[in-house]
């Protein structure tokens, strides 16, 4: 009898072994759609200055809803501006959010992913601000040529979004045009534009994510 008891007690405690070794599942990455508090500029704006951002959309992270219109703080991890000698490159990272009755933890970083301003006539983005980048080709200045053209923000496939919207669907996260990004060694992002200064304003809204995002399917 001793020894059966033996025998399922040592059973017992291989089982229970083998589930505390199995790996937890993992995390579903936080993906938080905001607006910058201030503008940003690569290269201007200095590395460890504090940054804020505004929570456009109610959001769950780790159990927790953090509401719209919470104000998200972090700093400026990296801040280059683009020179002959390299490109533009730009950091944030986001280390934590406040509502009025309430805080949160949170570790995102700047992604090149940003949401289209809004349509308008009805089957065109408008085209006086293209997206998250304010681009400066030489020309000294940001203000839109007279009767411009509208553009469509390419997607992180590089195909030119169609002019015709689907007014049933949601809105979608599109990547800045010429933009890309890396992960570092210690976890934190860097958007890189090759073509123009890296510049975030107060209007467009970005991406923050703690994982590398995919295209929206």
């Amino acid at each position: 009898m001793r020894r059966t008891l033996l025998l399922i007690f040592l059973a017992s405690v291989w089982l229970l072994s083998q589930t505390s070794l199995a790996a937890p599942p993992s995390a579903a990455g936080i993906e938080l759609p905001v607006t910058m508090r201030q503008n940003v500029i690569a290269g201007t704006t200095a590395v460890g200055t504090k940054v804020q951002a505004k929570l456009t959309a109610a959001t769950l992270v780790n159990g927790v809803v953090i509401p719209s219109n919470a104000i998200l703080s972090g700093e400026v991890t990296e801040s280059v501006a683009k020179s002959a000698q390299g490109p533009s490159r730009l950091g944030i990272r986001i280390d934590s959010a406040q509502w009025k009755n309430g805080s949160a933890e949170v570790k995102v970083y700047l992604t090149p992913w940003y949401y289209p301003p809004a349509l308008i006539s009805g089957d065109s983005y408008n085209s006086a601000v293209h997206g998250a980048l304010e681009v400066s080709r030489g020309r000294g200045t940001n203000t839109p040529p007279a009767n411009p053209q509208p553009t469509f923000p390419e997607d992180a496939s590089g195909s030119t979004r169609s002019s015709e919207p689907e007014s049933s669907a949601p809105p979608h996260r599109v990547m800045m045009k010429d933009v890309e990004s890396t992960r570092n060694p210690d976890g934190s992002v860097t958007i890189i534009s090759q073509r123009s200064n890296l510049k975030l304003d107060k209007q467009t809204t970005y991406v923050l994510s703690s994982i590398d995002l995919l295209p929206p399917k």
